[in-house]
């Protein structure tokens, strides 16, 4: 019993300074929800629905990692992202549009990136900050996580995984979050690809 006040106490610490995902361990059990060129998956942690979508694109590591980095760029990326605005040297505010007739979601993350040789992550959680107050028309993403994970195959192939929190809070219907996942992991690689090309 002492155990499991203690898993809380911690649980809940991590939740009021925000979701670290660095503890996911990939070996975990997860649904897969798709599976041919993009594969997308979930599991839950921490009381969390966790996606996860992957790709192999024909380009290099640093040609992905320049694109994901500049989050000030993301508007011109990420059709869904209709505001980036950088807050401080690690924080950034996003703002989301949601089809109709739901509200615009938005979120504020700390980031940081780590860079090996054959390997760059890009890890972001959610924090507050004075300079982005909540706007009406938007639903705050208060457990926004996530994480970009680039593994270099070989010079010319990367393998690209987006980890993200798939709570989307407000008055998004439990009944169709499988599906919104499926779309947002199909979107962000074609949105990727795209730029790539480009």
């Amino acid at each position: 019993m002492k155990l499991i006040k203690i898993f809380i106490f911690i649980s809940t610490i991590r939740l009021v300074f925000g979701l670290d995902l660095s503890g996911l361990n990939t070996n975990r059990e997860w649904t897969i929800l798709q599976n041919n060129n993009v594969i997308i998956k979930t599991t839950d942690y921490l009381g969390f629905p966790i996606c996860n979508t992957e790709k192999t694109f024909p380009f290099p590591l640093k040609t992905i990692s320049a694109i994901i980095e500049n989050v000030d760029e993301y508007p011109s990326v990420f059709i869904r992202v209709t505001e980036s605005k950088s807050l401080e040297d690690d924080v950034v505010h996003i703002m989301l549009d949601m089809p109709f007739p739901f509200a615009g979601r938005d979120y504020i993350i700390r980031y940081s990136k780590h860079k090996f040789d054959s390997e760059w992550t890009f890890n972001f959680s959610a924090v507050e900050h004075k300079d982005a107050p909540l706007n009406k028309s938007h639903v705050r993403l208060i457990h926004a996580a996530g994480e970009w994970k680039l593994t270099a195959l070989n010079e010319n192939e990367t393998n690209v995984a987006y980890m993200w929190n798939g709570e989307l809070r407000g008055d998004f219907p439990t009944w169709a979050l499988s599906r919104a996942w499926i779309e947002q992991g199909n979107e962000m690689m074609e949105w990727l690809n795209d730029a790539l090309k480009n």
